[in-house]
């Protein structure tokens, strides 16, 4: 009998687990568009979330509006939620007398059900709901009912307005944290930590001059704390200390920007527009250093807003770019990145002639068939005889056209490289083909030692909606060989590269076994000689808290071991 050849059996072993890697050539897009328009919008900007706010497993989409909200020149009003049927049919409901800004969702009380919280200019309402320039807002599950949680929120010297909104857990304190971009005045960046009691205090401002509207936070720089990246002057990108604190990086004001992973090590990239309408993408390569991986993207052209997502599902993020065009039809434009640096056009959907833009967002899938779709607002000319021409915001979304004839997932975050950190708050993603009638659930899997297990379960039987807040145990053990199992019907997918988690060990204990002993010793030689970068190793070597592994924590790294 011939010896068996384990590393060729493990690979293959790896493989199955994970999956076939999908690749398509052109991805092609149909109009899913029906009751998107209702109610009638108004101009100006918006911003729009995509989620599954009555956790009925499809995905749906939330904004508070345009200009027009609340009730100018339009019907539209406060939270307004078009809940999915998940074939392309979508039903709104409104509540608030407020609007005219941007949008985050996310759970902030951590009682399951998702919560809102946007910045805006119209805080008319005269009641505690829509009366702060940001607030945040509890969910009752049925996305048709808002509680105001939100005070010490837009206390900091917010004047004008608000817009571009997110949440994230920027201090790892286990609950979600809010940040905005000003509307359009000098108020810049303002991050606010949540108390877990309805009210927030605010933790960073950055004042960096005029705003267009834009902010959306991340991790860039792969130490597991939570960035952000905004469209105001000043600065781009705000890098932070774990602790609800931001230093400003890549100096510079910049438009149409979007976050997200291009070339495959974990950490999220800046896609965003030129002043000559081009497309431009960078990644942080270390301290203030940055490259430059548009390579053959658009140099120059028309194009105003951009996001980033894996929409051919070949395990790279690829670019979804919006050209307006100016009285003429618009172009969404959607290039394909290989992980290197080098693009090709996958996509160009032409909407209804137009002449500005008003939001974009992709990387959602609202059919089930397994591939990311866009949604996009814009602007256009209306006709009304004899002599009247009135200009107003119109949404379509564009669903690839795929008809899945097996059950699939394709995990989208994480994919291999990031850094979460043991007690805090992380997003779970994936898209997820499911042929024919049912909605069968999704159950969450984690192993902290590599793509076979042991597994233990993260969230069993919810909805395959997309996403999942994930709140990391605060006892996990460090690991950098951290893998994610999906099971959806029979199928198990599993990440296809190991994701880092940062736990709750000793300084200076590598192994997770609660104890300093000579089993750690060379792992931390191999940090102080820089043989090991690994960003959980590095926070561990510094036993002695100084911020950087150095000579200074050998003599305390022994006297741990004695």
């Amino acid at each position: 009998m011939s010896a068996v050849n384990y590393r060729t059996l493990f690979v293959l072993l790896a493989a199955a687990l994970v999956g076939p890697q999908v690749a398509r050539g052109q991805l092609y897009y149909v109009d899913l568009s029906a009751g998107l328009n209702v109610p009638e919008l108004e101009t100006g900007q918006t911003e729009l979330e995509f989620g599954d706010v009555n956790g009925d497993g499809h995905v749906d989409l939330v904004c508070i509006g345009d200009h027009g909200s609340p009730r100018f020149n339009s019907d539209e009003h406060g939270v307004m939620v078009w809940f999915s049927d998940g074939a392309g049919n979508w039903s709104v409901f409104q509540y608030g007398e407020f609007g005219y800004g941007g949008i985050a969702l996310g759970d902030v009380n951590n009682d399951g059900l998702l919560d809102v919280g946007y910045g805006m200019h119209h805080n008319y309402s005269g009641v505690d709901l829509g009366d702060q320039l940001l607030e945040a807002a509890l969910g009752d599950g049925t996305g048709q009912f808002w509680t105001a949680w939100d005070d010490g929120l837009a206390t900091s010297g917010e004047t004008w307005g608000m817009f571009g909104t997110d949440f994230a857990d920027i201090d790892n304190d286990g609950d979600l944290d809010i940040g905005s971009a000003s509307f359009g005045g000098s108020n810049g960046a303002r991050i606010y930590a949540n108390n877990m009691d309805g009210t927030w205090t605010q933790t960073s401002a950055l004042a960096c001059g005029s705003s267009s509207m834009l902010f959306e936070f991340g991790e860039i720089n792969g130490d597991g704390y939570t960035d952000f990246a905004a469209a105001y002057g000043g600065a781009t990108v705000g890098l932070g200390d774990g602790a609800g604190g931001f230093v400003a990086s890549l100096s510079g004001a910049r438009d149409g920007i979007s976050l997200g992973d291009v070339n495959d090590d974990g950490q999220d990239d800046l896609a965003y527009v030129t002043g000559g309408g081009g497309i431009k993408v960078y990644t942080m390569t270390g301290a203030g250093a940055w490259q430059d991986i548009s390579g053959n993207l658009p140099g120059s052209g028309g194009f105003a807003l951009t996001q980033i997502a894996d929409m051919n599902l070949d395990g790279h993020g690829d670019i979804v770019a919006f050209d307006p065009g100016s009285d003429s039809p618009g172009t969404i434009a959607v290039y394909g990145g290989d992980g290197a640096g080098n693009w090709q056009l996958l996509a160009s959907i032409a909407t209804p002639e137009c002449q500005d833009d008003a939001a974009l967002r992709a990387g959602a899938d609202v059919d089930h068939n397994g591939y990311p779709d866009i949604v996009v607002v814009q602007e256009e000319d209306y006709f009304i005889p004899p002599f009247i021409w009135i200009d107003k915001n119109k949404m379509y979304c564009y669903a690839e056209s795929s008809t899945p004839t097996a059950t699939s997932v394709h995990p989208q975050s994480p994919r291999g490289g990031e850094t979460f950190i043991a007690g805090s708050v992380r997003f779970i993603e994936w898209t997820a083909a499911v042929p024919g009638p049912g909605q069968p659930t999704m159950s969450i899997d984690l192993s902290l030692d590599g793509p076979i297990g042991p597994w233990q379960s993260i969230a069993a039987a919810m909805p395959n909606n997309g996403r999942y807040q994930w709140l990391l145990p605060t006892g996990l053990q460090t690991s950098a060989d951290c893998h994610l199992r999906f099971t959806l019907d029979a199928i198990n997918v599993v990440t296809p590269r190991p994701f880092t988690i940062m736990g709750t060990s000793l300084p200076g204990d590598f192994d997770g076994d609660d104890d300093v002993d000579f089993d750690d010793m060379a792992t931390f030689i191999e940090v102080l000689l820089g043989i090991d970068t690994n960003p959980s190793h590095v926070a561990i070597a510094d036993v002695d808290g100084s911020g950087t592994p150095d000579g200074n924590d050998i003599q305390v790294f022994v006297g741990l071991m004695l």
